[in-house]
């Protein structure tokens, strides 16, 4: 489906020139990214598959919480979803027109192996085989997501992520797929969001925005008490660490590895001295279970401290596991943490309450503050000092409606981008090493419990026919891939 390139932009720069006619002369002074810079999309399996209990597939615990009563909005479930499974040959089309470089998706666990363990399936390894060789076809680099919050139901069954056994599972399928696919998958994530899964997972969480209460819950939708709810968090950072000792061990020679997580950033009021180093402080304590100790090998002490009698059951060979090292860290980053200025107390920070009239995008917990793509992977390049970052997410719901020309002018996700892309390439100009970034999403999709109605795709999916069409953001999108700057 080709995507008409949008009309010539006229840029005012320190060279412009005007004729007699008041007409604009020089060409446009664009912000560049490095070269060599992935313009990346990304999905999840559970969010556009479909195809749900097809060749060998088994239950996921989205499939199971999906059909749970009360759980997903209107009751809509990934059974279908954008029927990927069967049209992602039409799919990568779009993506190849829209001048995406890399492409980030995530294997279902479960139509790998239907009990999380075991033998594997052939007809699910297919899949994603075929999926592969088509992207490579299409000249886009693909980037494998091995979890994204799709869970074996057979495992949970069996303790789900507060078994140990869990991270092991994990591992073993995880270096089954780099056998089978680091012929041609060069980099595979590891676990997606972290922080997310295991949280809104496994207790819920609550957020204000605009002085409203704002409750998400994701699969398998437990109500643990702290300290199991720490050692969830726990067996998740020990699944990444053998996960990556086991990719090592069965991948090819030049397979690269790491984690997705989401980026829980404090971003300073100010770029001073003292609330810079205020905000590094706030963003590696609040990333202490997860980032902190893959990137560090121990738990910090203030961690230990708050946590006391519910801190995580550990071992030293563990805390090694967990630090295996890793040749680049994916963020995905949406919103601030919160926002931090210095102080004299004992943290060395404080919370900025955020105003209620600050502006945010369609969706009821994301505040519009572009800035985060600027700190976020700055502060995680001083504070860790990873070899490269990816941001593995970023993007934005809009309400996407057709017009009557069949067009979908999604201003404000364009509005979006630019801003963000915009910080990002600051980041990248002081020569913080970001190698891509990945769109979230390629296409509309089923928005986990927010259910059809969420759209954050660059391509418009109608729901009933499967109608694709690609929206004004896939068109500023392949502008600016193609000028590897932001437009």
């Amino acid at each position: 489906m080709p995507i008409n390139p949008v009309l010539p932009r006229n840029t005012l720069d320190a060279n412009t020139s005007q004729q007699d006619d008041n007409s604009i002369t020089s060409a446009p002074s664009l912000p560049k990214f490095p070269d060599g810079f992935c313009w990346g999309l990304a999905t999840a399996s559970y969010q556009i598959e479909g195809s749900a209990n097809v060749e060998g597939k088994g239950k996921s615990i989205w499939d199971t919480y999906s059909h749970t009563p009360g759980k997903m909005k209107n009751n809509d479930t990934g059974d279908v979803a954008i029927d990927h499974y069967r049209r992602y040959k039409e799919d990568i089309q779009i993506m190849k027109e829209m001048g995406a470089t890399g492409y980030r998706f995530s294997i279902a666990w479960s139509r790998i192996f239907p009990n999380g363990t075991g033998v594997a399936n052939p007809k699910g390894l297919d899949f994603y085989n075929r999926l592969v060789d088509e992207l490579l076809k299409a000249g886009i680099q693909p980037f494998a997501t091995l979890y994204h919050w799709d869970l074996p139901q057979a495992l949970q069954d069996k303790g789900g992520w507060q078994a140990r056994e869990t991270s092991q599972y994990f591992a073993e399928y995880a270096g089954y797929m780099a056998e089978q696919l680091s012929d041609r998958v060069k980099h595979f994530f590891t676990l997606n969001e972290f922080q997310n899964f295991v949280d809104m997972g496994h207790r819920g969480i609550e957020m204000v925005v605009q002085g409203k209460p704002v409750q998400i819950e994701l699969a398998p939708g437990l109500k643990l008490d702290n300290q199991a709810l720490n050692q969830v968090a726990h067996h998740a950072v020990l699944a990444h660490g053998l996960s990556v000792q086991a990719i090592r061990a069965m991948g090819k020679k030049d397979t690269k590895v790491g984690p997705a997580e989401v980026m829980f950033c404090g971003v300073p009021v100010m770029d001073t001295p003292e609330h810079v180093k205020a905000a590094e402080t706030a963003t590696r304590h609040l990333n202490a279970r997860f980032l902190d100790v893959m990137l560090t090998g121990k738990y910090s002490d203030s961690y230990l401290k708050e946590a006391g009698k519910d801190a995580p059951k550990f071992t030293e060979d563990e805390l090694q596991a967990i630090a295996s090292p890793i040749d680049f860290v994916g963020i995905n980053v949406y919103i601030p943490k919160m926002y931090v200025m210095a102080s004299e107390n004992e943290s060395g920070y404080s919370e900025v309450p955020m105003s209620i009239s600050h502006p945010k995008m369609s969706s009821p917990w994301h505040t519009f503050s572009p800035e985060v793509l600027y700190w976020a992977p700055r502060l995680t390049h001083s504070i860790w000092n990873p070899k490269a970052i990816y941001i593995t997410e970023n993007g934005c719901a809009a309400n996407d409606e057709l017009s009557t020309d069949g067009n979908i002018y999604d201003t404000d996700r364009v509005m979006y981008l630019r801003n963000a892309m915009g910080q990002l390439q600051r980041a990248t100009a002081e020569g913080v090493p970001v190698k891509g970034n990945f769109v979230w999403s390629a296409f509309d999709n089923l928005e986990w419990t927010g259910g059809f109605g969420t759209r954050f795709g660059l391509v418009h999916v109608d729901f009933e026919t499967q109608k694709r069409t690609p929206k004004l953001s896939a068109k500023w999108f392949k502008e600016a891939a193609q000028h590897n700057a932001v437009v």
